[in-house]
C-alpha cells in the first residue's frame, strides 16, 4: 500500500525538501494553503494529513475526514493544540507530531531579533534607507556583554539561546520550574521575580498549556520587569498579553519587543495586507505601527534548513513506523 497523504502549508521552498527526503515513496499532494474550514476538499481522496501549525483540524473537520477514510491526521509541529484529540479519538484516528527539531532554528531568531532592538539595527538602517545618515541619540546601546539576558524555560530551545548570548559576552539569568544540570554550566538560575528584575533581555522559550499559563506576560509579570527592558517571545502567542505589552511599551517601562508569534495568529500570518488596509486585531495593529521599537516576524523560528529536514524527516518516519509496526513514539494520545 502506497500511503497517499495531503501535506498542508508546504511553501514553495520547501518542495524539493518534500520531495527529496521522501525515501517510503509516499504519494504527496503538496498543498501550499493552511487546512482551514473553507477547504476540506483537499483532503478528500487520501489516506492520511500532515498538517503544520494554524492548520484547523477541529472536531468538523475531523468528522469530514473520517467520512474520507482518513486514518491519520499528523503534524509536522511540536505543539498539536490545533487537533481535536477528542474528536480523533472518537473517530479511531492516529495523531502524531514532531517532539523536536533544530534548536538552533529558533534560538537563533531570538537572539537576531534581541540585538536588532538592543543595538536599534532597525532603527538605524530605516533612516539610512531614507538617506538619513545623521547619528541620533537611539543610537547609542549598552554592549551584549554588559547586559543581563533572562531565559524563561531553559529546555533545549532555551539552553542554545543562552549558550549563544553567553558567547556574547553576556550574563545569563535562567528561570525553569525544573532546573536543567546541563544549563547550571552556562547561566545561573534565579527566581522569577529577580530574573525579572535584573534582566535588560528577557526571553521566552516555555510551552503554551491552555487555562494554565494564557497571557502570563500580563501587567504584572512586566512591572517587574527592568525599566527600559526588552522583551522577545518566539514560543507561543498565547502567553502574551498584547494589551499589556502595548502599554508598557508606550510607557516606556519597556524598550523593545520582538515576537515570531500571536495568538490567533491564522488571521494574520501567511496574508498579505494592502497598505491601507487594517490589521484585523487593533491592538496588534497598534504593535505593528511601533516599528523599529517593535519588530514582528510570521512565524519563521523553523524556518531553516535544518529544522524544516527534522520535521519532514520524523514525520516520514512517524508514517512508516504506524503502517510497519503500528504506531510510532510520537503518537499524541488524549490526556
Amino acid at each position: 500500500m502506497t500511503l497517499k497523504i495531503a501535506c498542508y502549508g508546504v511553501r514553495e521552498n520547501e518542495v524539493p525538501f518534500f520531495n527529496q527526503l521522501n525515501k517510503y515513496n509516499f504519494n504527496l499532494t503538496l498543498i501550499e494553503d493552511l487546512l482551514t474550514s473553507e477547504n476540506p476538499e483537499t483532503f478528500a481522496n487520501h489516506d492520511a494529513v500532515l498538517l503544520r501549525g494554524n492548520c484547523t483540524a477541529d472536531r468538523t473537520n475531523i468528522e469530514k475526514m473520517a467520512k474520507e477514510g482518513i486514518k491519520y491526521v499528523f503534524t509536522r509541529t511540536v505543539g498539536f493544540n490545533h487537533i481535536d484529540l477528542k474528536a480523533a479519538e472518537e473517530f479511531n484516528m492516529s495523531v502524531a507530531r514532531v517532539p523536536s527539531y533544530s534548536p538552533n532554528a529558533i534560538a537563533e531568531l531570538s537572539l537576531t531579533l534581541a540585538m536588532m532592538l538592543l543595538r536599534s539595527t532597525a532603527h538605524t538602517t530605516m533612516r539610512t534607507a531614507n538617506k538619513n545618515f545623521k547619528v541620533d541619540g537611539e543610537m547609542f546601546s549598552k554592549e551584549i556583554r554588559n547586559c543581563k539576558v533572562g531565559i524563561i524555560g531553559t529546555g533545549k530551545i532555551g539552553l542554545t539561546e543562552a549558550k549563544l548570548f553567553k558567547g556574547l559576552g553576556a550574563e545569563v539569568l535562567g528561570y525553569d520550574i525544573y532546573e536543567n544540570e546541563e544549563a547550571k554550566a552556562t547561566l545561573t538560575y534565579k527566581e522569577l521575580d529577580e530574573l525579572l528584575t535584573e534582566s535588560d533581555i528577557v526571553s521566552l522559550h516555555v510551552p503554551y498549556f491552555p487555562g494554565k499559563n494564557d497571557k502570563m506576560v500580563d501587567a504584572e509579570f512586566i512591572g517587574k520587569m527592568k525599566d527600559g527592558a526588552i522583551l522577545i517571545n518566539t514560543a507561543r502567542g498565547e502567553l502574551q498579553d498584547n494589551e499589556a505589552i502595548l502599554k508598557a511599551l508606550q510607557a516606556d517601562k519597556l524598550s523593545g519587543f520582538g515576537t515570531d508569534v500571536f495568538a490567533n495568529e491564522q488571521s494574520l500570518f501567511f496574508k498579505e495586507f494592502k497598505p491601507w488596509e487594517p490589521l484585523p486585531d487593533t491592538t496588534v495593529q497598534m504593535l505593528v505601527d511601533m516599528y523599529p521599537r517593535v519588530l514582528v516576524t510570521p512565524h519563521v523560528g523553523s524556518n531553516t534548513d535544518e529544522a524544516l529536514c527534522n520535521m519532514i524527516e520524523t514525520s516520514y518516519e512517524n508514517f512508516n513506523d504506524v503502517l510497519t509496526v503500528g504506531e510510532t513514539v510520537n503518537k499524541v494520545v488524549l490526556v
